[in-house]
């Protein structure tokens, strides 16, 4: 007779596995599954305004708008079309001048600031420092009317380097790029002064070289600030012909421009900002890994 006092012995299920540890297993892929689906919905929200630009300026002129429906051939004519409207060749050519220039101006100077800070000792470093991280907590708002002011008094008002010239100081640039150049090794630059390189061949052959992922990281946030930029190019840029992009678009005359027209030109100003990030995407993980390194 089966003594009370022997060991219970739990079959096995089919899996293998008891039904203890298939529900917690259970759970979590449920779990994941609700998750995915939320950050789908997600997605498609905030996607939804760009595919409808998209689609309306793919549309013919004479599709409906509102209501609206996916029309059923696409064309390119609201964007050739859109460019034969007012001075918008004009407006395109002053965002690509404004925000080139201002990127390549603004990498180089700041570069060669932070590496002044990071590096050289001299008189009033620090508080030189802490007053250009100072201006960060000033709103642009703050000084825009005396540095109109200032460009006005220069003859900047609807001219290009009156546009460019008040936005190429910028203090977060060269904060973050003296923070990425204070974590170099020491011995490159011991090894700099062994072999006789002066501070500008330092700077070029070692520091530069180094910098290419935050500089490329940088140059998408300076491009897309300046190319997105309305409240400076508003105020300074009072001319039909001296607008930017996005000033131009904020005044097209809906009653005389078709809307197909109008996300045309939306479409294109959003165009270089995607080519920018595609192209320089890569960089953005290099300059974050490497930051996680040396941290």
């Amino acid at each position: 007779m089966t003594s009370a006092l022997a060991p219970r012995v739990a079959a096995p299920n089919s899996g293998g596995h008891s039904a203890a540890s298939v529900a917690p297993r259970r759970r979590r892929r449920s779990g994941q599954r609700w998750t995915v689906i939320a950050l789908t919905a997600i997605s498609l929200f905030t996607v939804a305004p760009l595919i409808a630009v998209v689609v309306l300026a793919l549309s013919p002129a004479d599709a409906p708008t509102i209501p609206y429906a996916i029309p059923e051939a696409l064309t390119l004519d609201n964007i050739f079309r859109i460019f034969r409207v007012g001075e918008f060749p004009t407006w395109v050519w002053n965002s690509v001048v404004y925000s080139v220039v201002s990127v390549v101006i603004v990498l180089f100077t700041a570069s060669m600031a932070a590496y002044a800070l990071a590096r050289k000792r001299f008189p009033g470093r620090s508080a030189l420092l802490w007053s250009i991280i100072a201006t960060l907590m000033v709103p642009m708002q703050a000084t825009l009317i005396p540095t109109f002011i200032l460009v006005a008094g220069a003859g900047g008002v609807n001219t290009l380097w009156g546009l460019i010239l008040p936005t190429l100081a910028n203090a977060q640039a060269v904060f973050l790029i003296r923070q990425f150049i204070i974590d170099m090794p020491d011995e490159l630059f011991d090894a700099a002064r062994i072999d006789g390189a002066g501070e500008w061949r330092t700077f070029v052959s070692i520091v530069l070289p180094l910098l290419k992922p935050v500089l490329a990281t940088l140059a998408i946030f300076v491009f897309l600030w300046h190319w997105n930029d309305l409240l400076w190019p508003l105020v300074v840029g009072q001319s039909d012909e001296a607008r930017t992009l996005t000033v131009g678009l904020a005044t097209l005359n809906t009653e005389t421009v078709s809307t197909s027209n109008i996300m045309a030109a939306a479409l294109i100003s959003f165009i270089p900002c995607f080519l920018i990030f595609i192209f320089l995407q890569r960089h953005i993980v290099e300059s974050i890994t490497a930051s996680g390194i040396k941290g």
